[in-house]
């Protein structure tokens, strides 16, 4: 096998075997900083040697092998003696004596309690949101901090430095590793799905740059998202999330045009949608309405997806039941955002002057103000009514206040298109 081949198949493993191995590691030192370390440490080893040596059978079982020996090392030395329980060493000599460790029992042994245990560390309340996504990134997703930065299109020194004050953040207040029990579980678990849903949101409707969608974040929050749920079968809103992020990644393909210009739900040729994503999502949608009489948050806004989903063509939209579902959010967690939406759902079922209307009365919200989505709404539903100069004025203003540059060119191509139809 080439050198660059070698080096790719490393990244790739690297990807889908670090959470098992942070999550291991994290397990005995009882410290995600100094099990990353660790974890570094053997991937580094790898780099070294598999190029000489080839990608061995169990490439897992090999890190995390080389990661506990590493460990005694730096036991040895004393760079652990504050930070572990004092059986380590002795846990760790007894592999060394029995001639190493059994490959397969090292990633199967509470692999599945360790990756949970990781999922509630990365995502604790204690650390500020942005510390969480980038520290969920890294240690779950495989990340590097400059994929993490591309992604987010933050300053790389930036993304370092929320990753580094976050494990110390995290040390410093003596975060166990264990998975929270009763009410805490369910506080710490709307943390960890905030974090998932943050990510998957960047990736579907980025904020800023030049790329509209940036399917890359939402493979990862997915992906993350479909091991919880193999970790927490029985918690509805998991089933819930997962369902909205496979039933929104069903579209993405279809929401960008051939020069990566924005291609709106409307508009979408439904052909390129994703169905075997549909039919994952409205699967896992069924489960989440299963496990709960009372829908939450996910799984309301994936009842809302799933509208989307079983509409052949735009015109068979139920936007009644989108309303409806809006409003049961609305309920559950008052917010303008949501309010807004169902501004939309009730000007498509109800004609754009009720849209409007509702539109209007949020127009005083402060907490809008600044919120690009308010004036993009309130143009469309202003050039539906023939109303075209009022309609480009919001244009251009929405414009103005959205910092993606695909959706600044969509919007002012709308403002135009007004001015000239006027």
């Amino acid at each position: 096998m080439r050198h660059s081949d070698v080096q790719e198949a490393i990244r790739a493993i690297w990807r889908i075997e670090s959470a098992k191995l942070v999550a291991g590691l994290t397990r005995m030192v009882r410290d995600v900083g100094v099990a990353e370390e660790l974890a570094q440490d053997a991937l580094v080893t790898a780099l070294e040697r598999w190029p000489e040596t080839g990608v061995p059978d169990n490439p897992g079982a090999w890190l995390m092998a080389t990661a506990k020996h590493r460990a005694i090392d730096v036991l040895r030395r004393g760079k652990l003696a504050e930070r572990t329980h004092a059986e380590l060493g002795q846990d760790l000599e007894d592999d060394q004596a029995h001639g190493g460790v059994d490959p397969d029992a090292v990633l199967d042994d509470a692999l599945g309690d360790d990756l949970l245990r990781l999922v509630f560390i990365a995502c604790h309340p204690v650390l500020a949101a942005e510390g969480r996504v980038a520290l969920t990134l890294r240690l779950l997703g495989g990340l590097t901090t400059e994929e993490i930065a591309r992604g987010f299109l933050v300053p790389e020194p930036t993304i370092a430095q929320r990753i580094v004050r976050a494990k110390r953040t995290l040390s410093e207040a003596g975060v166990p590793f264990e998975v929270p029990r009763g009410p805490e579980l369910t506080s710490r678990l709307a943390s960890v799905l905030e974090v998932l849903y943050l990510i998957f949101n960047e990736g579907h409707s980025a904020t800023s740059g030049s790329a509209w969608v940036r399917p890359e974040l939402c493979d990862d929050a997915l992906r993350l998202g479909r091991i919880l749920a193999g970790l927490l079968p029985d918690e509805a809103e998991v089933h819930g999330l997962v369902a909205l992020m496979e039933l929104q990644a069903s579209r993405l393909a279809a929401r960008v045009g051939p020069d990566g210009e924005p291609v709106l739900l409307l508009d979408q040729d439904r052909g390129r949608w994703d169905h075997l994503l549909i039919q994952r999502g409205l699967t896992a949608l069924a489960r989440a309405e299963a496990l709960s009489p009372e829908p939450g948050r996910y799984t309301l806004q994936a009842g809302l997806a799933a509208c989307h989903a079983r509409a052949g063509r735009a015109e068979d939209t139920d936007w009644r039941r989108i309303a409806n579902l809006y409003q049961a959010l609305a309920r559950l967690e008052p917010s303008p955002v949501v309010e807004l939406n169902r501004a939309v759902a009730v000007a498509m079922a109800d004609g754009p002057a009720a849209g409007l209307t509702l539109v209007d009365a949020l127009t005083r919200d402060p907490s809008l103000r600044r919120y690009h989505l308010l004036p993009s709404v309130r143009g469309d539903l202003l050039a539906k009514l023939g109303r075209l100069v009022e309609a480009g004025a919001e244009f251009e203003r929405a414009a103005a206040l959205t910092r993606n540059e695909r959706e600044r060119a969509l919007l002012l191509a709308r403002a135009a298109r007004c001015r000239r139809e006027a």
